[in-house]
C-alpha cells in the first residue's frame, strides 16, 4: 500500500483528518479496529465553530439535515442556559445530531475522496524513522508492516500511537462517575431538555429518536461504583426516582454505560512524524458537550498543514505551529470542564452556588463569555511573529459578507470549499500573484459593518478561517511585506510587480 498518512482511528476524528487531506490530494489511509461503525452515540451535539468549519468545506447543510438546532447550550447544567442566538456566526446555534450520524456523513464524505478505509484492522506498534513512520497491523488475513510519511493518533483515551510515541498524558484519574442508559420512557418530561437537580444529585433527560430518550444520572450517594462496572436498569431507575421522584417508566434500554471525569492532556500533540488529536490527545468530563467538537477543530487545524507539507508548498515550521496552537485550546478545555464538575456539588451549599450562578448568566455579558467559550468561539491563535503587527493577525472569522470589486457580494467561507487559502486585496493591486491550486485571489471592495477591516490593504486567510496575517494601507514598504508573508506560508511562489 502506498500512502502519505495513516490515520489511526476511524471516528469523527479521523474522518475529519482524513477529509482535509484528500481535498489536498494527499493518499490518505484510515485503520480502524471496528469492524462496523457503532451503533451507539456517545456525542450528541456540533457547536457552532463546529458548524463553522464544516461550512467552510461545504458539508454544513448535510449534516443540517440530519440534526435539529437548538438556539442554546449549557454551562455546568445551570438552570440559565447560554444564549448562543447573539453569538457572532452565522451558525448561532447547537446542531443536535448523534455522533452516529456525523461518522456517516464523513464517511461517505471520505469514500467519495478517495480515503482508503481499512477495518477490522488493529495497530499494535509504530515506530518513525528519519524520513518515515511504520505502523504494525494485525488484520484479518494476518500480520501487516505499514510505512507512510506521517501517522496521525485519532485513537481515543488508550491511544496507541500516544503510548507508543512515549509522550506524556498528565492528568487526574476518575473521582466522580455518572451513569447514561438510551432507554424507552412510558412518561417522557415534556421539555425538549429535562433537568432535575437537587440534593440527590442530577438527571438530564434528552430524546433521542421516536421513543428512545437519552437518560444521564449524577448520583449524590457514597460510594461510587467503579468505571468499569456494567450499569444495570434498575440502578438506573433508581437514581432517577429518587432524585425526580419518578422513574418515567423507564424500560428496554439500548445502550448503557458509565463514564467519568477523569482528565489528562498530552504533553506535546506532535512528536516527530507522529500526531495526536481529539481524545488521543485530552480526555475529560464531558460537561458543555464538548469533546467531539474540540476534536474536530483538532483535526482541521492539522489537515490542512500535514498537507502544505507533504505537498512540499511550506516547511517543517507549519506542523509545529499544530501543537502551539492546540495545546493551549486543550488546556482550557481541561480547565473549564473540571469547573463545570466542581459545580456539580448536591450539598446545600452547593446548590446555592448554582443559584448564584444561574443568575449571573442573566447579566448578557457574562451569558455570551461562557457561550464563547464553550462553543470555541473565542479561540483566536498568536500572530505569526515573522510578519508586522496587526489586529486581525491569528483572529478566527465569522462567515462575514464580503462585497467584491464588481460590486457583487459573496460570504466568506464560499471561497474556502476547497481548502485553499484565500487572498483578499482591496483597491489597487500591486503585486501579481501567478495561479496557484492551493491560493484563491478575489479583490473586495468592502466589508461592510466590520470597522475592524477598515485599514486593511491585503490579507492572508488560512484554510481554517483564521488569519494568517494583515497588512494596513499605512505599513512601510507593504509590497514587500505582502509578497513575503505569501511566500512564507503559500510556499516559494514567483510574484510579480503589478
Amino acid at each position: 500500500m502506498d500512502f502519505d498518512v495513516f490515520i489511526v482511528g476511524g471516528g469523527p476524528v479521523g474522518l475529519m483528518t482524513a477529509s482535509e487531506l484528500a481535498l489536498a490530494g494527499v493518499r490518505t489511509c484510515i485503520i480502524e479496529r471496528r469492524h462496523t461503525p457503532s451503533h451507539y452515540s456517545k456525542a450528541l451535539t456540533l457547536h457552532p465553530r463546529s458548524i463553522e468549519i464544516l461550512e467552510m468545506r461545504g458539508l454544513a447543510e448535510r449534516f443540517k439535515e440530519k440534526g435539529r438546532p437548538l438556539p442554546a447550550g449549557h454551562f455546568a447544567g445551570l438552570n440559565q442556559a447560554l444564549d448562543f442566538s447573539v453569538l457572532d456566526t452565522r451558525a448561532n446555534y447547537t446542531l443536535f445530531i448523534p455522533q452516529t450520524e456525523t461518522e456517516k456523513v464523513l464517511e461517505e464524505h471520505v469514500q467519495h475522496l478517495g480515503v482508503c478505509i481499512l477495518r477490522g484492522h488493529e495497530v499494535l506498534a509504530v515506530r518513525q524513522r528519519e524520513e518515515s513512520a511504520e505502523l504494525v497491523v494485525q488484520g484479518p488475513d494476518g500480520l501487516s508492516f505499514l510505512t507512510a510519511s506521517y501517522i496521525v493518533g485519532a485513537d481515543g483515551a488508550g491511544s496507541t500511537v500516544r503510548k507508543q510515541a512515549e509522550i506524556a498524558f498528565f492528568g487526574t484519574d476518575a473521582s466522580v462517575t455518572a451513569k447514561l442508559g438510551d432507554v424507552a420512557l412510558e412518561n417522557p418530561p415534556k421539555s425538549h431538555f429535562h433537568t432535575c437537580i437537587n440534593q440527590e444529585g442530577a438527571v438530564v433527560i434528552v430524546p433521542l429518536s421516536p421513543g428512545i430518550y437519552r437518560v444521564i444520572s449524577m448520583a449524590s450517594h457514597k460510594p461510587q461504583p467503579l468505571l468499569h462496572e456494567p450499569v444495570t436498569l434498575e440502578e438506573l431507575k433508581k437514581d432517577i426516582t429518587s432524585i425526580c421522584g419518578t422513574d418515567f417508566g423507564i424500560n428496554h434500554p439500548v445502550w448503557m454505560s458509565r463514564f467519568g471525569n477523569a482528565s489528562r492532556l498530552a504533553e506535546c500533540y506532535r512528536s516527530g512524524r507522529l500526531f495526536l488529536a481529539g481524545d488521543a490527545a485530552h480526555i475529560h468530563f464531558p460537561a458543555g458537550g464538548q469533546g467531539l467538537n474540540v476534536g474536530l477543530q483538532d483535526a482541521m487545524n492539522l489537515g490542512w498543514k500535514l498537507a502544505a507539507v507533504i505537498n512540499g508548498r511550506s516547511s517543517d515550521w507549519l506542523l509545529d505551529t499544530y501543537h502551539t496552537e492546540r495545546h493551549p485550546v486543550g488546556a482550557e478545555l481541561l480547565r473549564n470542564t473540571q469547573i463545570q464538575t466542581k459545580l456539580f456539588d448536591f450539598t446545600r451549599e452547593g446548590l446555592y452556588l448554582r443559584d448564584l450562578l444561574s443568575s449571573l448568566l442573566t447579566f448578557p455579558d457574562v451569558n455570551r463569555y461562557l457561550a464563547e467559550q464553550i462553543t470555541a468561539l473565542s479561540v483566536d491563535y498568536e500572530a505569526d511573529e515573522k510578519m508586522p503587527e496587526h489586529h486581525l493577525n491569528g483572529k478566527r472569522l465569522p462567515d462575514f459578507e464580503l462585497t467584491l470589486a464588481g460590486g457583487n457580494t459573496k460570504h466568506l467561507y464560499s471561497f474556502l470549499h476547497k481548502g485553499s487559502f484565500l487572498y483578499v486585496t482591496f483597491g489597487e493591486e500591486q503585486i501579481k500573484l501567478p495561479d496557484l491550486p492551493h491560493v484563491r485571489i478575489i479583490r473586495a471592495k468592502a466589508i461592510d459593518d466590520r470597522p475592524e477591516w477598515d485599514d486593511v490593504k491585503a490579507a492572508l486567510i488560512r484554510p481554517d478561517g483564521h488569519v494568517a496575517w494583515a497588512v494596513s494601507r499605512s505599513q512601510a514598504e507593504s509590497e514587500q511585506w505582502i509578497a513575503d508573508g505569501i511566500r512564507r506560508w503559500c510556499g516559494n511562489v514567483h510574484i510579480q510587480s503589478a
